[in-house]
Formats: structure tokens, C-alpha cells, sequence
């Protein structure tokens, strides 16, 4: 797989959950940091979709949604997916990652003054913006994901982020069980949906927290030992 782009923001769930799947196929890519708030870097995207990130651009063509980006390198390459019935475990996992841990964990990032603060710090390490640009992505997009993280801490009945996002571990916990993987002795989707979501938050005392259960950082370690992280 030749030229291959990633539209990404360095701080959302759904692009690292790429990253993922492309590192563990071994697919050289580049990136663009797309600025949150203006988003004029993201390539001119058909009606239907929704001007957001993550989007993959491979040779000409461009594919939106982090679910519909893994669906198509695994189209390409299907080094992830697996028999019956550990295919649906698999896919069941990739789908909880997007209505539930990635929808936590920007109010995990964003939620407290503290961690919003820790978010500018990454943001200003890992962006690539003119020095006002930066200054602006940093701050203001802070201030709008501290609202989103509010609004989804609204929608889940109110309380702490760091305890929702343990409520949500303690399933992915009971589901990897003794096994090496989601779905086994073999890499899956799943394992890549999961994995890219937490290492968003690598940079976050949360992170921290949740690599004190045993299972899930012998897990986080196996397929970090997967990830080849190449550049294009």
C-alpha cells in the first residue's frame, strides 16, 4: 500500500485507533495535524461526510470514520482478522471502543483544569502549526473539548470521568481474560481499537491508573512490542 495520508488531531481517540491498525500492518503513512477548530487541512470531502477526523487518504482515494478506515485495510491486508467466533468478539470490542471508551476519554483529558492544561502541553509538543496558530489550537481547542467532555459526562448521568473510564476497563478486562489477545493467540481489530484509544491518554496520570492491572498492561505491552512505527 502506497502514499498513504492520515488527517489526524493529535489528541482524538478515533485517529490514534488508526494509527493502531496501521502500525500493527506494518503500513508506512504520514500525518497532517488538522487544526480542531478551523479544519481547512482536511482534503475537500464528499456531501455526505462529516468534516472531521480521522481520514485516510490512500493514492487518490479518501476514506472517512475510523470504523470504515479499519473495514478498508482490512480489505487490503487482513492480517487482523480473524475466525468465527472470535471475528464478532473482535468486532464487539472495536464497536464498544467507539459508543463507550472513546467517548470517555476526552472528558478524561479535558475534563479538570489540570489534565486540560497537560492536553496544551501535549498538543504544543506534537503539533506542527505556526507559533500563533499553536497558541490558539492549544488554548482553544482545550476550552471546546473541555464543553465536549462536559457534555458527554451530561449525557452518561454526571460523575467522574477517571471512574467511568475504570467501570469501562473492568469489562475489557473481563473480556481479555487469560488470553493473550481480544480474540485469542492472534492480533485482531479489536486489539487495535482498544490500544489506540489508550495511548491517546499515554501522557495522562489515568494512563497510569489503568496499567496497574496486571492483565491489561501484559496486554498494552504485547501488542506496543507489535506496533512498528514507521513514517512514509
Amino acid at each position: 500500500m502506497q502514499d498513504v495520508t492520515l488527517y489526524q488531531f493529535a489528541l482524538c481517540p478515533f485517529c490514534h485507533k488508526v494509527k493502531a491498525a496501521l502500525e500493527l500492518k506494518g503500513i508506512p503513512y504520514k500525518t497532517i495535524e488538522v487544526n480542531p477548530m478551523t479544519k481547512k487541512e482536511l482534503p475537500e470531502l464528499p456531501s455526505n461526510e462529516r468534516a472531521k477526523v480521522p481520514v485516510l487518504k490512500v493514492g487518490e482515494k479518501f476514506i472517512a470514520d475510523s470504523t470504515e478506515i479499519l473495514k478498508f485495510l482490512e480489505t487490503e491486508d487482513d492480517s487482523l482478522t480473524l475466525e468465527e467466533p472470535a471475528q464478532s468478539k473482535s468486532m464487539m470490542v472495536e464497536e464498544w471502543v467507539d459508543d463507550d471508551l472513546a467517548q470517555i476519554l476526552p472528558a478524561v483529558i479535558y475534563g479538570k483544569a489540570k489534565d486540560a492544561i497537560r492536553a496544551a502541553q501535549v498538543l504544543a509538543k506534537t503539533s506542527n502549526f505556526g507559533l500563533v496558530q499553536n497558541a490558539v489550537v492549544r488554548f482553544g481547542g482545550s476550552l471546546i473539548m473541555n464543553r465536549v467532555a462536559q457534555k458527554i459526562l451530561a449525557r452518561r448521568g454526571g460523575g467522574d470521568a477517571g471512574l467511568l473510564l475504570e467501570a469501562e476497563m473492568d469489562k475489557f478486562e473481563d473480556w481479555l481474560g487469560e488470553q493473550a489477545f481480544v480474540g485469542g493467540e492472534k492480533l485482531s481489530v479489536g486489539d487495535a481499537a482498544v490500544h489506540g484509544c489508550l495511548t491517546c491518554i499515554e501522557d495522562f496520570p489515568a494512563f497510569s491508573k489503568i496499567m496497574e492491572r496486571q492483565k491489561v498492561s501484559a496486554w498494552y505491552e504485547r501488542v506496543s512490542s507489535q506496533r512498528k512505527r514507521l513514517e512514509a
